[in-house]
């Protein structure tokens, strides 16, 4: 592993090794950029809850993305977790590599490029610590102990990104005309955070951080560090820069709100660049369902005018044909394979 960690050997090459190297039509310069639109920014802490709800459901409907502010997570907890995981990888690789490797199931982990079980056509330029944080606290002893304060401030900082997950699958509940407490229970039981290091790369036009991809889960909350642009999100044949705004999260739907959604909300594909200059680092919460929870189109969305396009599934199928199919499994989940999605 310690040789494997692109944070290990980054700076000691003038070129990109060439299986990080990417396929001409995945690499940065060959893409369409957009000018001039940028993803809703909703302010989720205002006092109107019915403009609140519409702004949450258009973004989701057109998007699969928004960013949201006055979210009721500290500015001084999210950048003392922000420091913990830099701290993390700042330190030596040994280290690194001893305090993630705990637990006896791998779930507490480090890994490099995708984490996936399938061969891709390249590597991508990260290393990625990951680890469960279910309500409970169960897992907690299988956490990094270092850097010090880490359980302490990760514990607190998973404990309010689940609150602000919540508030927002009640809000996209209510506006899909669910129950407001739909999303409870095992469809949200098993959230995760993975801290991505996106190092320094001398040949960003060749690279990606991570490839054109959807979230397999339910929802997504990131943190982005400020003043470096990387997250790009698709839309209308053309790549979205997703910039950075302080103390903001950045939130996007998985593929399992696009099947309970029936499609009506979009698991939008979204990929991370490169940069020559900058470490980058990001802190994404997943909020994941139990491997055993069935994933299908909400029964009250369905009617004989809006039948099921996807079929049932349990999570744990679907998890599993991400992890060794990458994002090229959408197909074969849906009634009519020759739909397009």
């Amino acid at each position: 592993m310690d040789r494997k960690l692109v944070s290990s050997w980054y700076n000691l090459h003038s070129s990109v090794p060439p299986s990080y190297v990417q396929p001409p039509e995945r690499r940065p310069g060959n893409a369409v950029i957009a000018t001039g639109i940028n993803i809703p920014v909703i302010d989720i802490g205002g006092h109107d809850r019915d403009d609140i709800i519409r702004d949450v459901m258009k973004a989701s409907e057109e998007f699969g993305f928004f960013q949201v502010i006055n979210h009721g997570v500290s500015k001084e907890l999210v950048e003392d977790t922000l420091g913990i995981f830099k701290g993390f990888h700042a330190m030596p690789v040994n280290e690194k590599i001893s305090e993630s490797s705990k637990d006896p199931n791998g779930s507490c982990k480090l890994y490099t490029s995708s984490g996936r079980n399938n061969q891709d056509v390249a590597l991508y330029w990260k290393d990625s610590l990951q680890h469960p944080c279910p309500p409970s606290g169960d897992f907690m002893e299988y956490w990094p102990e270092k850097p010090a304060g880490y359980r302490e401030i990760v514990g607190k900082y998973t404990q309010e990104l689940r609150k602000l997950g919540l508030k927002i699958l009640d809000l996209l509940a209510e506006g899909l005309g669910l129950d407001p407490k739909y999303f409870y229970g095992e469809l949200s039981e098993n959230a995760v955070v993975i801290s991505h290091l996106y190092p320094p790369c001398p040949e960003p036009s060749l690279t990606l951080g991570a490839s054109k991809h959807k979230d397999p889960n339910i929802l997504t909350i990131l943190l982005q560090q400020a003043d470096i642009t990387a997250l790009q999100v698709f839309k209308d044949g053309a790549w979205i820069p997703v910039e950075p705004i302080p103390n903001a999260f950045v939130v996007n739907m998985g593929f399992m709100l696009q099947i309970i959604s029936n499609g009506r909300l979009i698991g939008a594909e979204h990929r991370v660049i490169t940069n020559s200059s900058t470490a980058r680092h990001t802190i994404a919460y997943f909020i994941n369902p139990t491997k055993e929870a069935f994933i299908e189109p909400a029964k009250p969305l369905l009617s004989s005018t809006s039948p099921p396009i996807y079929r049932s599934m349990t999570f744990g199928e679907l998890l599993g044909n991400f992890l060794n199919k990458g994002p090229y499994f959408e197909p074969e989940l849906l009634l009519e394979p020759s739909k397009k999605i």
